[in-house]
């Protein structure tokens, strides 16, 4: 059974992995003349930061923000999950987003994290 947990998580950091590299890709900007662009732990490091910030901060976020999450019908949800990616982006040295790219960002990490579990069955 933990040999199944951990191997979906690390499958889960993988996809984190790969969902920021796309969203860092589209919606980030980097400091100038910084190699960090370049760097494949940097990708590895975002995808542990926001697996660590989705199961740390988000839950507690999630709890403080339920009035308002129930006065949107859930819409509010998606202001909690941009949030997230900016707190995960903001960690991160030498990459900057904006609102709106942390909006896109959040979208398309959820599209993705909605496929994955489709295809991958709960850890029981």
């Amino acid at each position: 059974m933990i040999k199944k947990q951990a191997l979906t998580f690390l499958l889960r950091w993988l996809i984190s992995t790969a969902a920021m590299w796309i969203c860092i890709n589209l919606f980030a900007t980097f400091k100038e003349g910084s190699d960090v662009q370049h760097s494949f732990w940097m990708y590895v490091a975002a995808g542990l930061i926001f697996s660590v910030v989705n199961s740390v901060i988000k839950p507690i976020v999630t709890i403080f923000a339920l009035p308002a999450i129930f006065l949107t019908l859930g819409l509010f949800t998606i202001l909690v999950n941009t949030a997230m990616v900016g707190l995960t982006i903001w960690i991160i040295p030498d990459v900057y987003i904006t609102f709106w790219g942390a909006v896109g960002s959040c979208l398309i990490i959820s599209v993705i994290n909605f496929l994955v579990n489709l295809a991958m069955p709960d850890v029981k």
